[in-house]
């Protein structure tokens, strides 16, 4: 279905800084690469000068999570105009509603992905454990109600896919990785990185949104357990950072903190790790940790959500179980230990991972439902 126009909308977007950002953006530029359409319809932010085929759509902060903008549910007069084969919907809420009712006026092929499973997030919302768990259950609910009107539902990895069916999610669900970009996530000489950073020995980092949900400190008491001298580096920002120079200060651990770094760094920011340390249980899939394995870089996470696919236990990495923080250390040491043999698998690794990968895959998928709505288009 190459050449094909689809609409995507989507409630994160440029210049917020996060997998689905990315997924979106090269899903974007492959897509016209193989000389089709794709618009995006996203909430307005005044840092961010929309491109052709960037629709800005009016919008507010959201007060309780920094960096998120919601819209008014509606779809800009150029969208609603366009010829259109499939519209794509990567959020269930705000511009996600806007997609649904587009799809349904002028009876397209309605696609959702599945990118953040939005239950994890109600602490954010509320500190009263009723409250909170009401709300989780209302999001779980409306999230079956929205997937359940896709003709088709994306997800970035297996176990997302069957935590949609633990849901009761009735449409079709594909398995599609986000995919990496190979020509741009590859291994390179870290040593620049180092010494502009002033950075030496053995180095254990993340980098992406500082989110509570993403337990960071976990990294930094893994680490002060070890008797090897360790530097702790972490790129990206975000609400939990403080309460991880916290952590660091307390267990008198040496922790760098980069802020964002321009996307064009952070393949040396992964080729200059010995370990990327990963403990977030709330992944859908894990963009970084896939980045840093196309690197080289082997990752140690959480035996938890979709980290339990991303990563392959004993050839790109290591899990540890929830909670077991000497379980993460574990997995440190054994993967600074195994560096060279780990690299060796990550890199063989580096094409299936692949973002023309994962296109060849979304392409099925809009040839699927176009075929199968034949009879509405």
């Amino acid at each position: 279905m190459d050449g094909a126009s689809v609409v995507a909308f989507t409630d994160t977007y440029l210049p917020t800084v996060n997998g689905v950002t990315y997924t979106i953006k090269t899903w974007r530029e492959r897509w016209e690469r193989r000389g089709g359409r794709m618009d995006v319809v996203y909430p307005d932010a005044a840092a961010h000068e929309p491109a052709t085929g960037e629709h800005p759509v009016r919008s507010v902060a959201f007060p309780f999570y920094d960096g998120f903008r919601v819209s008014v549910p509606r779809v800009p007069r150029e969208v609603r105009r366009a010829d259109l084969d499939v519209v794509h919907a990567h959020t269930p809420f705000g511009l996600g509603l806007s997609a649904l009712r587009l799809a349904s006026r002028r009876d397209r092929p309605f696609v959702a992905s599945y990118h953040t499973p939005t239950a994890e997030y109600a602490d954010y919302l509320t500190s009263n454990a009723r409250l909170e768990s009401g709300l989780e259950r209302l999001s779980t609910r409306y999230e079956r109600w929205f997937l359940s009107h896709a003709d088709a539902v994306i997800v970035p990895s297996a176990e997302t896919r069957d935590r949609l069916a633990d849901l009761g999610v009735d449409s079709e669900v594909t398995v599609v990785q986000n995919g990496v970009d190979i020509d741009r996530f590859a291994p390179v000489d870290g040593t620049a990185f180092r010494e502009r950073h002033d950075l030496s020995g053995t180095l254990v980092g993340y980098t992406g949104r500082h989110g509570f949900e993403k337990r960071l400190p976990d990294v930094v008491r893994a680490v002060a357990g070890m008797d090897e001298e360790l530097t702790v580096v972490f790129g990206g920002d975000g609400p939990a950072r403080e309460s991880v120079e916290r952590a660091a200060r307390k267990h008198g651990i040496d922790a760098r903190f980069f802020g964002f770094l321009p996307r064009e760094e952070l393949p040396a920011f992964y080729s200059a790790l010995d370990v990327f340390a990963f403990p977030s249980p709330v992944e859908t899939q894990g963009l970084v940790a896939l980045e840093a394995i196309a690197c080289g870089t082997p990752v140690v996470g959480v035996r938890e959500g979709a980290l339990r696919d991303t990563i392959d236990d004993g050839v790109t990495g290591y899990h540890y179980e929830p909670g077991d923080i000497d379980g993460f250390r574990d997995g440190i040491r054994r993967a600074i230990a195994t560096r060279e043999t780990l690299r060796e698998n990550c890199l063989a690794r580096r094409e299936p991972i692949s973002v023309e990968r994962a296109v060849d895959d979304l392409t099925a998928v809009y040839d699927r439902v176009r075929r199968a709505l034949a009879p509405r288009a």
